[in-house]
Formats: C-alpha cells, structure tokens, sequence
C-alpha cells in the first residue's frame, strides 16, 4: 500500500514541477520578444518515477525474501521466474535509457516565421526545386535560413500554409490573371469544385494535407552547409571546374570530327558510318538527362557525377581498343548517355551556390561552355591525326580528359540543397528519436508513376501542346544543329579550296571560340541591365529576350559569308571569319532562350528544359548525317545560302515573342506555368 502511494505522490510532484518549470520559461521567452515551441517529453518523468516504484517494489520482495529465509519459507528457485522478471528490468531500464535521450528541440513559430517575412501568400517556386515537388506548401524550405532549423507543419498550417491554399492559388493561375478580381475568384471556386482525383485536362488533381506533427528541415542562420554561405571564391573555383566539365563532355562528342578519314581507312566503311560515331554520341546526350536528372534528385548531384562520368570514363577504352566498327558505335552511344549528366546537371549544380541576386551572372559565364566545348574537339584531334596518323590515341586523349574531369568533378561537395537538408533530417531523426523530421519531399513522397511522369511524359506531352516551347527550342535546336554542321561543312570546303588537312582545318574554328569570348564578354552586361530593370518593374519571361534580339542576326550573317566567300580566288580568310559573328550570336541565343523557358515554365522548368535538351541533341546528331552531302550536291555557296535562309528567318522569333509573348502564352499555353 505505501509503495503504491509513494508512486502516486512522485508522480504527481513531477508533472507539477515540470509543468512550473514550462510555464516560467514560457513567460521568460515572451518578455524577450522571441518564441519558440518546447517539446517537454514529461513522460521521462513519469518513466523515472515508474522506474523508482519498480526499485522500491524490488527492496520489498528483498526484505519479504529475507523474512522468509529467517521463518524457514524459502520457495524453491524457479528458473524461468528468474528469466521473466530479468526480462522485464531490462526491458524497463533501456526504455529509460531511451526516453532520457531525447531532447528539448527548439522549432519556429508563426511570429517568428512572419518576422522572417513568411506570408499565407506562397513565394515564387525556385526552379531548382526537386521536379516531382510540384506544389509545395513550403517553398521556402531550400533558401529559407531559420534561428532553429525546424519548421513544424502545423506553423505553417497557422499563417494559412495549406494544400488547398495551394490549390487556390494555382487556379487563379489558370484563369490568366483576370482583370476581373471577382471573376479569377469565381473562376478559381468553380475549378476547385470540379477537381477530381485524377486530374485531367484543365483540372487539379486533389492535394493531400501534411500531417501537422511533421516538423521540416531548413538551414541555420549563416549555415556553413548552406552552398549560399561557401567563399566566393570556392564557389567560383567549383564554376570553373564545372565548366571545365561540360568541355570535357562536349570534346568527346566532337573528337572524332577530326579522323573520319582514319576510321574509315581502319574499319574499311564510308564515311557516312564513320558520322555515326559523333551522331549517336550527341544522340546519347537525349536519352541520358531522363536517368540522371531525376537520379540527382534523390541521392544528389556529386554520387550522380561519380557514378555516370567514371562509367563514361570506362568506356572510352572499349572504343580505343574496338576491333570493328560496331562496337565503337555502341561504345559511343553509352559514352554520350553516361556523359550527358555532365550537360543536364551542371547548370543545376551552378545555380544551387549562388542567390538569386548573383545566379544570373555565373549562368552568364558558363553560358559559353556547352556550345564552345565541341569547337575544341577537331581543333585538338585534327593534329594528333596528322601528327600520329592513329586513331586508338585519340580515344586514349579523351580517356585522359575524361578521367581528370571525373575526379575533379567528384571532388565538389554536394551542392543541392534538398539532399543536403534530406540528410540532415535523417541525422536529427536518429540524434532525437523523432520520425517525424524530414524534408517536404520526403513528407510528401514520391511513387514510380509521378517519376515518370515528370521525367518521361511531361517532356514529351509538351512537345505535342506547347507551341510556345516548341518554337523556343527549335530555335535553340537550329543553333547547336548548325555549329555541328560546321565540323563537317568546314572540311569540305577548306580541303576542296585550299587543300587543308585535318589539322588545318582544325584551325579554322578558332574564330568561333573567339566569338564565343566577345559574347563572354556580353552575357554579363546583359544580366547587369536584367538585375537593374527588375529594381524598377515586375519583371516577365519576355524582358530574357534581349541576348537573343542582339544575338540572332549573327548565325544568319556567318552562313551570308561562308556562302559568299566559299569560291576560288578569295582568300581562306573569308570563310573562316564566319566563324566570329556565329560564336557570339550561338551564346548570346542561347543563353537568353534558355532563361526565357526557364522564366516561362518555371512551375515545370526541369520538364520543359528536358524537352529542350532532347530536340537540341536530337538535331545535333541529325544535321552531320548530311552536311557533306548537301555541300557536294548543292555546291559549296548554295549550301551554306540555305541554311542562311532559314536562319534569317528565324531573326524575327525573339522580336515577335518580346512584342507579343504574353499574349501568345495566354493563348497557347494550356496554363500560366510562370508563377
């Protein structure tokens, strides 16, 4: 009876103390201006006063004991009493020990998060958001620095951060901004009503609610792991090993431009064969973002680069060492779907080190990599044909390139931000005990069906019903097809004219990288004037136009020249100066339609850049299949005019999109993706 009593009595005592000491810090917390929500685990109290019963019901039964071996009553030893009840302590002292090892875990409040400028109105989706995390209620999760790194759910439930307020949101989207406040309002009501579970055409499909309890993950303030917070140095130094990346994959693609004549003599194929060797490597460039893309967003970027570019790396000594034709094709085919990762993912990897504020100018000097890069593959390779008169050293060269870039490139930290938050959350569940602390991805999970459909069917459901991107990307396509065609155009010309070998020609597409340096040189001003003129106005897609109205003339007047000067009597001079105006208007186009369909499908920026990514390789794997013919059939001036024709005619693309882009994407576009 007395042990009974003394349980009651500690019991009581421990949750009136705790409950004082609560309320003190409470009113403590409140007079300094700062709240933060307490967990107080007061059942490590109660299991403390169940443990002292348990020890005091222990002493009894020894006293008991001890009177009954004085009275001669001594029961016999029962050896599985003995077991249970030693069961039964050791199960009581590691619950114990486990309920004193959870913590008091500070989280942040509605106040505090208001204070940070946290509003029921959502903010603007980061493009660099994971891509099956299409709504989330918390977009702020990944840029977002907080005093306690944890944001409960039901924080955020109370400043009005709900999946439905979600889904309203997005459908006044749909109705285009209506002039008409009351009208997008009745407008959204009506689309909600008509939700199903399905979705569809021109429906939402039903958002589910969090559950409150779930605390999400966020950075410290000035949070070390935070790739905002590394040195500006560092970042600029991982920027240019990263670039350095993309010119390691774009020459591996374009090295074998400068010795189609020593695979052909090798393998006994024509040349035509030969071609492929470059076309299904590009052509690999397609398939490959659909596998790493989504890959990163799970387990990161940097496991992603050590995985797909030492696999790159691996096999370009099959097609060194290749003892027919065919299997150099299938080796350069998976050269370019391991390789790609460096293409899809680096522009990412970019922009996850730098703020909004600054992201723009570092994009602004990688612009030129990708479209650089292959110009530096024939201009290489076409020496080591004339100097060694072997094909296998080729493949050894970018062997060595790859490999040296492959371990550069696994020497950067992690950069995304949602895998970096996702394990730390997994640390700080298994440091508290907590299971629900996680990400938003993690929270809202992530079914095999949702995977494809943000990698797979998006990318090409947009083909089909979005006029918009697609004449965006055709543009981009025609460029990156054209400076491929200018690796097998170049050779017909220079070596018909004047005789060059591989190697001289080789030298002729130095005046495209010396484009690319002048619109180097342009990209940043142009991002300066972006930054300045969004100080003064809401900024919108079309106003990421002007790189491309400056640059567009340019392609059009390199193939005028090329087509001019591609004659008997005019001196190599002539032809090879095409090369300037095409570099710095392939840079400038590029660069400013890339920020245009991010700006534009920015609710679906990893889908619509996918699409881009697989016209734009899809094209350059076309065009080399034949150049050379059409310059021997066509002649070399008629040639290069045609393809000058469409190119002039595609001038007028970014000047009708800038005049007319928001009346044209209210009209074609199935819905407003720029929010």
């Amino acid at each position: 009876m007395h042990v009974a009593t003394y349980r009651v009595v500690f019991i009581i005592a421990s949750i009136y103390t705790s409950t004082v000491f609560c309320l003190s810090r409470r009113k403590n917390e409140l007079k300094s201006g700062r709240v933060h929500c307490y967990r107080i685990q007061l059942f490590v109290y109660i299991k403390r006063a169940h443990t002292f019963t348990t020890m005091s019901q222990a002493s009894s039964l020894n006293s008991s004991h001890h009177e009954d071996v004085e009275s001669g009553l001594v029961k016999a030893y029962v050896p599985a009493d003995n077991e249970d009840a030693m069961s039964e302590l050791s199960q009581q002292q590691s619950n114990v020990s486990r309920t004193q090892s959870l913590r008091v875990i500070r989280t942040e409040t509605a106040r505090s998060l208001r204070e940070m400028g946290i509003s029921q109105t959502f903010a603007t989706v980061d493009p660099n958001r994971p891509a099956a995390l299409e709504n989330p209620i918390f977009p702020e999760e990944y840029t977002l620095e907080t005093p306690t790194g944890l944001v409960p759910v039901s924080t955020l439930n109370d400043i009005g951060r709900t999946s439905e307020a979600v889904s309203r949101q997005r459908t006044r989207a749909l109705s285009h901004g209506s002039a008409d406040n009351r009208e997008s309002d009745t407008t959204s009501d009506s689309l909600e009503k008509k939700t199903s579970g399905d979705g569809g055409e021109g429906f939402l499909p039903k958002e589910q609610e969090l559950d409150p309890e779930i605390e999400l993950v966020t950075f410290l303030i000035n949070d070390p792991a935070n790739p905002h917070n590394w040195p500006s140095g560092k970042r600029w130094l991982y920027t240019i090993v990263l670039s350095c990346l993309v010119v390691a994959v774009a020459f591996g693609s374009s090295c074998v431009t400068g010795a189609l004549g020593l695979m052909n003599d090798k393998y006994n194929v024509s040349t035509e064969v030969s071609i492929l060797s470059c076309s299904l490597m590009v052509l690999g460039f397609a398939v490959g973002p659909l596998l790493w893309s989504p890959l990163s967003e799970q387990i990161g970027r940097q496991p992603v680069y050590f995985i797909s570019l030492g696999l790159y790396t691996i096999f370009n000594i099959p097609c060194a060492l290749a003892k027919n034709i065919g299997t150099v094709l299938v080796c350069r085919f998976l050269c370019g779907v391991f390789a790609s990762s460096g293409l899809a993912l680096v522009g990412g990897s970019i922009a996850d080190m730098f703020p909004t504020e600054t992201r723009g100018k570092a994009i602004a000097y990688f612009a030129a990599a990708p479209y650089g890069g292959p110009v530096v593959g024939p201009l290489v390779c076409g020496f080591i044909n004339v100097q060694t008169g072997r094909l296998d050293v080729i493949f050894w060269v970018n062997f060595a390139f790859a490999g040296l870039m492959w371990i550069l490139a696994s020497l950067v930290p992690e950069t995304y931000a949602p895998v970096i938050l996702k394990r730390r959350a997994r640390k700080l569940r298994k440091e508290t005990g907590n299971p629900k602390i996680m990400t938003e991805q993690e929270a809202t999970g992530l079914s095999f069906k949702e995977l494809v459909q943000t990698c797979l069917v998006r990318p090409l459901m947009f083909v089909v019903q979005e006029p918009v991107l697609d004449l965006t990307c055709f543009y981009v396509c025609l460029i990156y097809s054209l400076l491929y065609a200018f690796f097998f155009a170049y050779p017909v010309v220079f070596s018909e004219l004047y005789g060059f070998n591989d190697a001289k020609v080789g030298l002729m597409l130095i005046p495209i990288l010396i484009g690319t340096g002048f619109a180097l040189l342009t990209t940043p001003v142009l991002e300066k004037y972006y930054v300045k003129m969004c100080h003064h106005r809401q900024p919108t897609p079309e106003d990421r136009l002007v790189g491309a109205m400056i640059g567009s003339p340019f392609p059009a007047i390199a193939l005028w020249i090329l087509g001019a000067t591609s004659h008997h009597g005019i001196i190599w001079v002539g032809p090879a100066s095409s090369g300037l105006a095409f570099g710095y208007g392939m840079v400038l186009i590029y660069y400013s339609l890339n920020n245009y369909i991010i700006d534009t499908y920015a609710k679906y920026a990893a889908s619509a850049l996918a699409t881009k990514v697989f016209l734009r390789s899809a094209g350059g794997a076309a065009f080399p299949l034949f150049t050379m013919q059409m310059y021997r059939k066509l002649g070399l001036d008629w040639a290069s005019w045609l393809l000058a024709f469409i190119s002039t005619a595609m001038i007028l693309l970014p000047f009708v999109f800038y005049k007319f882009g928001g009346t044209l994407r209210a009209k074609l576009c199935k819905q407003n993706y720029a929010i």
